[in-house]
């Protein structure tokens, strides 16, 4: 799979996903609040907003008084992520799986990465690329689209197997067809544990209240069976492994 297509995909998802990104029930009312959870005391933080799309994440994180840093390998997300924060942060195209050169070594006190992370076929570089803009004790949060449920969803029969995928998104306008990788659980912890961080905490999230109301049929689903996954990982001294 190319990295084109994932790119094509988002050009065209780009004005629907921004229009739709404040009250969209799996976005608004499923992944911010579990992943924001993972995220206490952001006040004064830096934070790197990996993949940060157009911007939402770092609008809710500068009204909680953290100075953010936003890419995204799309260029319309990214004016977008600049016209939703004028006043605040610093936004540039970048891609996922590329090496982030541009920023140095210990810069930051948290990495965000939100709903991207299937876009990347082998996790070890970005990973590792996040544990070094990482200051010491810093955290990384991640949300993800859960292994089990992609398992049925795509009804795979290659569960071990790291393999491209794709399904046609029509939430945000036009049908859609988006590109990614699903892969097993191990293959999300491993790159993590592997590359210098220690697991803090997951959640399997349940969706909020405000949820139901727009759309009961996925509200009770997703009170059954979960769709995303949240983890936080802490950044570990190279004396500890």
């Amino acid at each position: 799979m190319s990295k084109e297509k994932i790119r094509k995909a988002y050009e065209d998802l780009a004005e629907g996903y921004n229009n739709l990104i404040d009250h969209k029930p799996h976005n608004a009312y499923y992944d911010r609040p579990n992943t924001l959870a993972l995220m206490e005391n952001v006040a004064g933080k830096t934070v790197l907003d990996a993949a940060c799309g157009p911007g939402k994440y770092a609008e809710t994180l500068h009204s909680q008084g953290a100075i953010v840093t936003g890419f995204d390998s799309n260029s319309k997300m990214i004016a977008f992520a600049r016209e939703r924060n004028p006043q605040h942060g610093s936004f540039f195209v970048h891609d996922l799986s590329d090496p982030l050169y541009m920023l140095p070594d210990a810069s930051f006190d948290m990495v965000l990465c939100a709903l991207a992370m299937h876009y990347v076929v082998d996790w070890s570089p970005t990973i590792r690329e996040f544990y070094r803009v990482l200051k010491p004790k810093g955290s990384l949060i991640l949300s993800i689209e859960h292994p089990f449920f992609e398992h049925l969803y795509y009804q795979s029969t290659a569960y071990f197997k790291t393999e491209p995928v794709h399904c046609t998104w029509s939430g945000f306008g036009k049908p859609v067809k988006v590109h990614s990788y699903r892969r097993p659980l191990a293959a999300c912890i491993a790159p993590l544990t592997d590359n210098g961080f220690v697991i803090d905490k997951l959640i399997e999230p349940k969706p909020v209240a405000e949820f139901e109301e727009l759309d009961p049929k996925h509200f009770a689903e997703l009170n059954s069976f979960p769709a995303f996954m949240c983890i936080r990982a802490l950044r570990k001294d190279r004396t500890q492994f």
